[in-house]
């Protein structure tokens, strides 16, 4: 029944969305009823709700605003074009998928999803309006590199919560992590961008690319520079924590610089200084900015969190211990019953992380007993949290809104990629375990 529930709830998501019902309200309705079908009282499923704005918000809304807002900066004072210039100019208009898939990886592999994916999101908009390539042959790449780096490489919290689960060595699972995800990541971005590139996407965008070309581009090294701080300073940050004793100055003054937030807000304050007051911006434009980044998010925003709300009710209402109490009792390999356990919570609850921190619990036996290597294990539930990503998840929406996508084009480009992802991941997982 819990099953016929879950589908009802996506069918009803995707039938009013053809209504063209906006996201944030349908999710929200869905949500409501769902929760209802699933047995959750009222008043826990306004609990549920709550929890579920709360959680969400708290997580992204100043991540998402922040890199909106630096997004905006460069794109206006003409820094996103010098560095998509300079990106086209180095690798040629023929290779500017591999540009781009090399950007994301190196931003992924210190930075969360999130936070990269807003910072990118400007430059993908401003290469694609320069070369006049299909926008999803461009986004697909960025895309895919920061979804692989986010399921497979610490430290980004899923693998770092696996790690310390399956009492797995951080070291090796990088190192593992690294030689499945390039070879997935190259599969699943140009090549998957590549029969993607049919896909008609409107360029125009809500940082603003149809405004008139800028008479003088700053310089490449602080346009590259500014953009990529936040990646600096998370990487100082990974660094100062594995370097650096604990009560240290040095190590407590990067830990606060590098957290995500901060990170952001010092690249947005030294971006509207450099490219705002510095080249003669006065401070009400440099504001304006500031308003248009935040008020071409607020829709974005709502949606994401109506998707929140939606996961919350899913795992509130024990969806997630229902999948997990009948799956235990599946005979198969280790590696790809861990697979398969995370996947169907993936598919059910939404969350990549809530999915893989649930699987653990069911898998975890199996790596106690020595029967399977735990860091090929992290890998395994790793791959499976990003399977079939679709309406209950709020990197979909993200994606979709964004790229002004239609439900159909989301399915096809983010849905597609992400269970490519996934699995060519065990592929992978199940071939490395061949060596090890």
């Amino acid at each position: 029944m819990t099953f016929a529930i879950i589908i009802f709830a996506i069918a009803l998501q995707v039938f009013l969305t053809a209504r063209k019902v906006s996201p944030f309200l349908s999710l929200l309705i869905v949500a409501i009823i769902a929760g209802l079908l699933l047995g959750m009282q009222p008043i826990d499923l306004l609990k549920s709700i709550e929890k579920g704005v709360g959680s969400t918000l708290g997580g992204l809304a100043l991540i998402i605003c922040l890199g909106a807002i630096l997004g905006k900066i460069l794109e206006a004072s003409g820094a996103a074009e010098k560095i998509s210039t300079t990106l086209i100019k180095n690798f040629g208009e023929k290779n500017i998928q591999w540009a781009v898939l090399l950007t994301g990886f190196l931003i992924g592999i210190p930075l969360y999803y999130n936070a990269g994916f807003v910072i990118l999101v400007p430059l993908i908009f401003s290469i694609a309006k320069k070369t006049g390539l299909p926008l999803l042959y461009i986004a697909i790449p960025m895309a895919a590199s920061l979804s692989t780096t986010h399921c497979f490489l610490p430290p980004h919290p899923g693998p770092v919560v696996l790690v310390n689960a399956f009492d797995a060595d951080m070291g090796k699972t990088l190192l593992y992590g690294l030689v499945i995800a390039i070879p997935v990541v190259i599969l699943a971005g140009p090549f998957l961008g590549r029969l993607l590139q049919g896909v008609k996407v409107n360029v125009s965008n809500l940082f603003g690319t149809d405004q008139p070309a800028l008479k003088k581009l700053p310089a490449a090294f602080p346009s590259f520079f500014i953009a990529l701080l936040p990646v600096l300073l998370i990487t100082l940050a990974v660094l100062a924590n594995s370097f650096f004793s604990a009560g240290t100055m040095i190590r407590k003054i990067l830990l606060f610089t590098g957290d995500s937030t901060i990170a952001l807000l010092i690249a947005v304050l030294m971006a509207g200084w450099y490219f705002g007051i510095r080249a003669g911006h006065p401070m009400e434009t440099v504001m304006k900015w500031l308003s248009d980044a935040v008020s071409g998010i607020a829709m974005i925003l709502l949606i994401i969190t109506a998707g929140g709300v939606f996961k919350q009710v899913l795992t509130d209402s024990g969806t997630g211990a229902y999948i997990a109490s009948f799956s235990s009792q599946w005979q198969m390999p280790p590696l790809l019953f861990g697979w398969v356990v995370t996947a169907l919570l993936r598919v059910t609850i939404g969350s990549a992380t809530v999915a893989g921190i649930t699987a653990a619990g069911v898998v975890s036996p199996l790596v106690a007993g020595g029967t399977v290597s735990p860091e090929l294990m992290v890998l395994a539930v790793g791959t499976g949290s990003v399977f079939g990503s679709h309406i209950n998840d709020s990197g979909f929406w993200m994606f979709k809104e964004f790229f002004q996508l239609s439900l159909k084009q989301t399915f096809l480009s983010w849905t597609v990629m992400e269970t490519v992802i996934s699995i060519l991941g065990l592929g992978g997982v199940l071939l490395l375990e061949l060596f090890i």
